[in-house]
Parts: structure tokens; C-alpha cells; sequence
């Protein structure tokens, strides 16, 4: 009798688990349709190849290119504005002039996109190749269309300005690079959109004069002190001296303050030190 229960028990669990709604695949399924959610819907621009499709109406396929105003001309319905949708968003709007103009009955229309043309980025400033660049994929980041431009040059900022426009609103974020990897603000290497600038400024310098080894403009390193600047411009002279430095500081009013900086004191964009001569 024992081995008869052992042997149904199994059978008896799986059936448990059905009515209970707590089969693997019932519980995997919504994680899927969740995911599906979440991904990322290419907005269509002015310039890209689609194909829309309409099921069990073969006389509907077509072949078109997004005009410059970002609308096609579909047959029986006319000019459809199409620019700035998604994918899905394109569909159901074509599905719905179908249906509403007594066309087709609950139409399936898809959408297949075939090249990319429209959406563009431009990448301007300090970087190795400024210009234009397409949007290859839907969910192309800052970091990979920097690196499309080159990256930035030498005397570029380790930041970044994208601009562009977000739900209608325009849209402007400034981003520290440096920090998406380095302090792993993955939150900042945002999803690029069609028509989005991407400016990387000159990178903040600081001038050194008087009794320096090697007086001029240098850039300015994250977390920079005096004597790291001093030691950039190769130290004083023989006849100069590190404890008789005068920092020249831009205030908020605009005046020109004049400190006597400690070594160990953070060094600001523009600031100008000059070394003194010793005075022995």
C-alpha cells in the first residue's frame, strides 16, 4: 500500500500544482511578457526604409521611405504621419485608419524596418571626428556613438552634453564619462534618440608663470593640487621658490582675487599661479 501512495504522490503534486496555478511555465511565462515590455521601440525618422505588411491582404504590402516631414502614403488610407513613433506605436495607427475607414475588419498590420537613414546624432567639439551618425541600432548609448566620433581628443573634457528633445520637452543632461565606468554609473550611458547633439568642451586648464621650469596652459587632472600643477610645470627655477606661490582666482562677481595657496589646495579651471623668487 506504502509503495501504491509513493508512486501516485508524484502525479498527485503535478496535479496539485496545475490547479494551483504554480506550474514552471504558467510562472515563466509573465516574466517573458514583462521583459518584451521593457524593450527598448525604435522611433521612426525622416529617411527610413520600411515594409508594412498587413495580414491575408497581399495587395497592401508595400515598400516605403519616411519623408523628410516623417510621413508615408499607404494605399486607401493616404498620408499617415509616422515620425517619432515607435515601431508597435506605427502599427496600431495604420491598423486604426484601416478599421476606421470600414476598410478592414480588426486588422494585423507589421511593420519591418528595413534601413536606418533618418534617425542621426551629431557629435560636435573636442572629439577626433565630428559629424553625423547614424542611429544603427534602438538602443545606441553615449559610449558607443563617442566611440563612433573616436572618442575625445586630447584637450577634450572628460564631460558631455547631449541634447536633444524627450516626450516633446527639450531635453538637456550633462555627463561626467569618466564616472559611467570608473564609479560605474552605468545610469548615465543613456539610450540616444534621432536628432539628439552630443558637445564635448574643451577641457578645463590652468596657467602657470613667473620662476616655473616650463611656464603655460596645462589641462587640469581630476582632483588636482597646487603642487601636482607646480610639478606640471616642471617646479621651480633655481631661483624660485614653491613656498612663495600667488594663485590668481576668478571670484563670482567677476574680480580677480589673489590667494597664497597651501600645496594641498585643489587647483579650479582658469586659475593662474605664479611663482615667486626666493628670497635668498
Amino acid at each position: 500500500m506504502s509503495n501504491r501512495l509513493s508512486r501516485l504522490t508524484p502525479v498527485l503534486l503535478a496535479t496539485l500544482l496545475a490547479l494551483g496555478g504554480l506550474s514552471p511555465l504558467a510562472q515563466a511565462q509573465p516574466t517573458a511578457a514583462a521583459s518584451s515590455q521593457t524593450k527598448p521601440d525604435y522611433p521612426l525618422g525622416a529617411g527610413d526604409a520600411i515594409k508594412i505588411q498587413v495580414f491575408q491582404n497581399p495587395d497592401l504590402t508595400i515598400e516605403t521611405r519616411v519623408s523628410e516631414n516623417g510621413s508615408i502614403t499607404y494605399p486607401l488610407i493616404g498620408a499617415v504621419q509616422l515620425g517619432g513613433l515607435g515601431i508597435a506605436a506605427a502599427e496600431k495607427k495604420i491598423a486604426d485608419a484601416l478599421q476606421s475607414g470600414g476598410f478592414i475588419k480588426a486588422p494585423q498590420v507589421n511593420i519591418v524596418l528595413l534601413q536606418i537613414r533618418g534617425n542621426q546624432v551629431s557629435v560636435l567639439g573636442q572629439v577626433n571626428r565630428p559629424g553625423r551618425f547614424p542611429l544603427e541600432t534602438a538602443n545606441t548609448r553615449l559610449s558607443d556613438m563617442l566611440a563612433n566620433a573616436g572618442g575625445a581628443t586630447a584637450t577634450g573634457d572628460d564631460v558631455a552634453i547631449v541634447v536633444g528633445v524627450r516626450n516633446g520637452q527639450t531635453f538637456r543632461k550633462q555627463i561626467d564619462i569618466a564616472s559611467i565606468f570608473l564609479a560605474e554609473k552605468l545610469q548615465d550611458d543613456i539610450v540616444l534618440q534621432g536628432g539628439d547633439s552630443i558637445y564635448v568642451h574643451r577641457a578645463p586648464v590652468f596657467y602657470i608663470y613667473g620662476e616655473a621650469q616650463r611656464p603655460g596652459s596645462f589641462r587640469i587632472e581630476r582632483g588636482m593640487t597646487v603642487m601636482q600643477a607646480l610639478a606640471l610645470g616642471g617646479g621651480p627655477t633655481v631661483r624660485g621658490s614653491e613656498k612663495r606661490l600667488r594663485l590668481h582666482r576668478k571670484a563670482a562677481d567677476g574680480s580677480i582675487e589673489q590667494i597664497s595657496p597651501n600645496l594641498t589646495d585643489p587647483v579650479l579651471p582658469n586659475d593662474v599661479i605664479y611663482v615667486n623668487e626666493s628670497l635668498f
